[in-house]
């Protein structure tokens, strides 16, 4: 499996040339975090953050031992404050082989209801 240590996920106009989008939906994807394939995931490039939903934490199975204390802020819609659980680094694998990522990120661990099991920010 190839790891590449700052990779940069983007899109460029030109990977759109021939799709027909008339909506400006937001880009869902699925991911495997540690030994789960995880969808629902909200990439959101206007976040600062990366958020696993405690819903999604509970069903993963990742024990509360692995959660690193955090007192963080993160402020959601509307202004609306919302304090982590704590942290937690999962390894995630972005893409198939032979075009594929995989990197160590640090979520907020987040105790609220959501569509999305995780933001990717």
């Amino acid at each position: 499996m190839a790891q590449i240590d700052n990779p940069i996920i983007g899109f460029l106009e030109e990977d759109a040339r021939r799709l027909h989008h008339p909506y400006d939906n937001a880009l869902v994807i699925s991911v495997r975090i540690r030994d789960y394939n995880i969808h629902h995931i909200l990439v959101d490039n206007g976040s600062s953050a990366d958020i696993l939903y405690y819903l999604a934490f509970q069903q993963m199975r990742i024990e509360r031992e692995r959660l690193v204390l955090t007192n963080a802020p993160l402020v959601r819609f509307r202004g609306i404050i919302v304090y982590p659980l704590d942290a937690v680094t999962l390894l995630v694998t972005v893409g198939d082989c032979p075009q594929q990522i995989t990197k160590d990120i640090t979520f907020f661990v987040v105790d609220c209801s959501s569509t999305y099991n995780a933001i990717l920010g």
